[in-house]
């Protein structure tokens, strides 16, 4: 058996199942119950200390 035939059922089989595991684990980290207020925090970076704009640049 040559490597390509190798590498292919390796990849056909194997790979293929841990690629869909890795995915469901993923998915299950995003979605796991507390996480909403981490992300939203986190989305929510840009609009910090926006209390007043910003301050106009005299030099210009």
């Amino acid at each position: 058996m040559d490597t390509y035939s190798l590498m292919r059922e390796f990849a056909d089989s194997w790979m293929l199942l841990w690629l869909f595991v890795f995915f469901v684990c993923v998915f299950a980290w995003v979605f796991r119950p507390g996480s909403r207020r981490v992300y939203r925090d986190t989305a929510n970076i840009p609009f910090r200390n926006d209390d007043r704009p910003a301050a106009a640049d005299k030099e210009a």
